[in-house]
């Protein structure tokens, strides 16, 4: 389903917000002082109350682990959003978070297109 102009323009925000949230306490959210999120993308639901973000995780050996530690954390990113946006929006919405894979899907792809063995082309004879 195509997502609406305010659809679009409320979920900018949000990423704007929680890019800015995770850069400035990203270490406390997460619990590792290495690890670097980034917020690839926000969806939101026509009603403006659910917000599906997507997350991608540089400098990690385990994603699902500090996917799982925001989670657990995400009534204090919420709150932390609130404090932001609260005087644009009405309602804050309800944070639902994923991991992002596609970048790991993509470095994947390029790497078997590197290790393919391509003979090179015979030239015909006329």
């Amino acid at each position: 389903m195509k997502e609406s102009k305010r659809q679009k323009q409320f979920s900018g925000l949000i990423q704007k917000d929680l890019s800015d949230i995770f850069q400035r306490n990203g270490a406390s959210i997460t619990g590792s002082s290495k690890a670097f999120v980034t917020i690839t993308n926000v969806h939101m639901s026509p009603d403006l109350s659910i917000a599906r973000v997507y997350l991608s995780f540089m400098l990690s050996e385990n994603k699902q682990a500090l996917l799982d530690a925001i989670v657990m954390k995400k009534g204090e990113v919420r709150r932390q959003l609130g404090n932001r946006i609260g005087k644009v929006v009405r309602v804050v919405p309800e944070l639902l978070f994923f991991l992002d894979d596609s970048a790991d899907y993509a470095a994947h792809i390029d790497s078997l297109l590197a290790d393919l063995d391509i003979p090179p082309e015979e030239e015909e004879e006329d």
